[in-house]
């Protein structure tokens, strides 16, 4: 009997220990600011270029204006960064879920997603475009009848719902920006609304695409998604505001967008 007992109490025992070391790993696996573990997790939708994308050319490394962003602050406050990538629209809920410690996509924040999270100051201000391969499509008068793509979640979609206010088209969502260019490439919808720096990637890239600015829209600014409430947010500020007083933002800004502030 007392064989048992003691079987029976080790047991116990291990399973406390298991127990926490479980909840240590969690704990740590996210540790911002933890002195023992200084990894944060930043989560993004590589399919932004030139915000965020996947290089080929170097072994499907995940690169980009934001994620120069996000590595030059990480170094400067040492924290070692993991990016995961996901859809878009997975960004926001990935942050409640406590699956990632910041966000950075080139989004902007608006009135809705603040509700569910923090954002930093704004570090570039972008216009949106009608992007399209119809040479007939040259202003939004044009869209009448036509099939217009947006990405799902995005701030995109928000101006595709504005626009159905005065006119009549159809609006499709898609999780991808470059889903979006194939869909024009192959005539399955006439026309999309991207941002202009990632437009211009592939207007670049693809000759028979065209575009013009969507009008009366404000600029789209780009910031940084925090949990509520997290300490990161002042800090990542700081070393924003350091980046715009040095030049170390315009001359990202230049490397990746071409244009020289």
């Amino acid at each position: 009997m007392i064989r048992n007992f003691l079987s029976i109490y080790f047991i116990i025992i291990i399973a406390i220990l298991a127990g926490c070391g479980a909840v240590e790993e969690k704990a740590s696996s996210l540790g911002a600011g933890d002195s023992d573990n200084q990894k944060l997790v930043m989560a993004t939708s590589a399919d932004y270029p030139p915000y965020e994308f996947v290089d080929t050319k170097k072994g499907g490394e995940i690169v980009g204006f934001d994620i120069d962003i996000a590595n030059h602050i990480a170094n400067n406050l040492g924290y070692e960064l993991e990016i995961k990538d996901m859809d878009f629209n997975g960004l926001i809920p990935a942050i409640d879920s406590g699956k990632a410690d910041f966000v950075i996509a080139g989004m902007t924040p608006n009135e809705e997603r603040k509700k569910s999270v923090d954002f930093s100051d704004e570090y570039y201000a972008a216009q949106q475009l009608i992007v399209t391969k119809d040479k007939t499509i040259k202003s939004v008068e044009d869209l009448e009848g036509k099939t217009l793509g947006v990405q799902l979640g995005s701030i995109q979609e928000k101006e595709a719902d504005k626009l159905l206010k005065e006119h009549n088209f159809d609006v499709v969502q898609r999780n991808k920006v470059t889903e979006l260019v194939q869909e024009m490439k192959s005539n399955r919808i006439d026309a999309g609304i991207i941002e202009d720096a990632v437009a211009y990637e592939f207007l670049m890239k693809n000759k028979e695409l065209s575009s013009f600015v969507l009008p009366n829209t404000e600029t789209a600014g780009s910031a940084i998604a925090f949990p509520k409430d997290s300490e990161l947010t002042e800090e990542f500020n700081k070393e924003l505001k350091k980046m715009k007083e040095d030049g170390t933002l315009d001359k990202l800004i230049e490397k990746w967008f071409g244009v020289k502030k």
